[in-house]
């Protein structure tokens, strides 16, 4: 289960964790779009180690720009529900990745990409 789990979003589209892949996201989440029909699910830890760097690139660099442009207009970011292991995925997240409940995630080195179960 270490690198993928699927999961069926609750009706307040709320995607619980499983319990062995919570003291990865203890630091909090973050939701982007995906490079293509997915999301990707960050630790708040690898957002601020690994991602936050790349995105201060040359602010004259299109690539970079893109990418900012890309990953901070649909970004949501919030903290696990300590209860449960729950975190909720913004609509416009489900709707650029085309999830209505069914969710499958796969681990892609240091973040997870979330998308609709086929």
């Amino acid at each position: 289960m270490g690198d993928y789990f699927e999961r069926r979003l609750d009706d307040k589209r709320r995607l619980a964790i499983p319990t062995e892949l919570r003291d990865e996201f203890k630091s909090g989440v973050v939701l982007t779009v995906g490079f293509k029909d997915y999301i990707h699910l960050y630790s708040r830890a690898v957002w601020e180690q690994m991602v936050e760097p790349q995105l201060k690139g040359n602010i004259l660099d299109e690539a970079t720009a893109d990418l900012n442009v890309r990953f901070r207009m649909g970004k949501a970011e919030s903290l696990l529900d300590a209860k449960q292991g729950r975190i909720q995925i913004p609509q416009h997240l489900l709707e650029h990745a085309g999830i209505e409940r069914e969710v499958v995630a796969v681990r892609a080195g240091d973040y997870w990409r979330l998308s609709r179960k086929e």
